[in-house]
Formats: C-alpha cells, sequence, structure tokens
C-alpha cells in the first residue's frame, strides 16, 4: 500500500524499499476489488471478472467483458485496469486489490520485472492509474477466494460463446432432432450431383457430401 502524500519523487511505489505496502494503514476506508482474467487456449478467447465491495463489504458493483483473443495473463491486467476505471469514475480514494494470479500481483509490487512486451503497456496503464490513488494494496488470494470474480470472468466468455453456465440435464423434446448421416447414391450429370436414392430432407437443409465413386463390376 501507498499514501501519496508520503511519496518521494522517483520512488518505486510497489516496493518494499522503504516499508511494507501491505502494513500501511490507509488515510480513508479502503473499497475491496477482486479481479480475474482468464483464456479457453491461452492464446484463446478471454474475459475478466471485477467484484467491487465498499468498505462494509457490500457488493457495489459486478464487471465482467470478452476482450477477444488473448492470453491469461492479459486478461488479468484487464480486469486490474477494470477496477482502477471503476474507482476513478466512482471517487474512490482508497481500494484493495484481490488477485489469484501470482505474476501480476508481483509485478505490480516490483518483485517481478515486466518483460513481455504485450503486458508492458499495461503495466504502465494499470501503474500510473494506481498512483493517483490516496491508498493502493495488491495482494495474492488462492482460487477459491476469488470465485466470484472467476464466475463472472467465465461468464462473459460463455455468453459471447453462446453458451451459458447453467446445465441442461435433459434435451427439450419439442426441439427437432437432427437428422442421422446416412449413406445415398447419386450419378453426376452435367455438372451436378442427381441422388439416386431420396433424400427425405426438409426444405432449406444443407448437407455434407463425401465423394466416392463406386466402381463398376
Amino acid at each position: 500500500m501507498f499514501k501519496r502524500a508520503q511519496r518521494n519523487r522517483g520512488a518505486d511505489l510497489f516496493s518494499d524499499s522503504t516499508s511494507d505496502p501491505n502494513t500501511a494503514t490507509p488515510t480513508t476506508a479502503a473499497y475491496r476489488a477482486n479481479i480475474d482474467g482468464g483464456s479457453r487456449g491461452n492464446p484463446g478467447p478471454a474475459s475478466y471478472g471485477v467484484v467491487i465491495r465498499d468498505p462494509r463489504g457490500e457488493i457495489v458493483a459486478k464487471l465482467k467483458k470478452y476482450i477477444g483473443r488473448s492470453t491469461n495473463n492479459v486478461a488479468e491486467y484487464y480486469g486490474l485496469i477494470a477496477a482502477l476505471d471503476y474507482a476513478q469514475q466512482h471517487g474512490i480514494r482508497a481500494l484493495q486489490v484481490q488477485s489469484d494470479s501470482e505474476l501480476l500481483v508481483r509485478q505490480m509490487r516490483g518483485q517481478y520485472k515486466v518483460k513481455s512486451p504485450e503486458l508492458r503497456p499495461l503495466y504502465e496503464r494499470a501503474r500510473k492509474m494506481a498512483q493517483m490513488l490516496d491508498s493502493f494494496k495488491i495482494d495474492h488470494v488462492y482460487r477459491e477466494q476469488n470465485a466470484e470474480a472467476d464466475a463472472l470472468a467465465n461468464e462473459a466468455l460463455d455468453e459471447t460463446s453462446g453458451r451459458t453456465t447453467a446445465p441442461k440435464p435433459h434435451a427439450n423434446p419439442a426441439k427437432p432432432q437432427p437428422t442421422p448421416a446416412r449413406k445415398i447414391r447419386a450419378r453426376f450429370r452435367n455438372g451436378a450431383l442427381v441422388p439416386i436414392d431420396p433424400l427425405d430432407l426438409a426444405e432449406g437443409s444443407e448437407v455434407e457430401l463425401l465423394v466416392r465413386p463406386i466402381a463398376k463390376s
């Protein structure tokens, strides 16, 4: 944690060189943000989820967004930036962030260098936004302690892909079932395949053809 009034010009705000940032007392009551980001494929479809609580522990915001094809680490930084942006937009001066990404937390605390060219601009942006607060703290938590943010990130991915997180225990009997695959014979005439066997397909149906000539005896 740092206090803007106590910073020395040019000092690393996230290092432990002068004092432990996790033991300093903020000047104002802190909001808490649980953040998470994920990618299915890494890289692959990616999103973030953020849960923000006021100083009394009441949830005041749930944020989630699909960010396109990216990596887990990029998605984690997008979640952090979303939390910081919410703080700026709502006049929050003290923020405590919890993330299950050890990489992000250690980079923001100055314990790890940011070598990745895709993470560097996100890190710089998050760092500058954090500097604008009176008090900022970031901690690593285990995944089970971050379940709400993780669920929001997965919801954003599911909604984008047209799926829902709710299970579907039974198929809807009223819903038409797909026609099972079967072999039919066809003859090639005048540049087109003409079925010999009946198709019995609904109007407008699309089919997939596997063309394999039949040797004549």
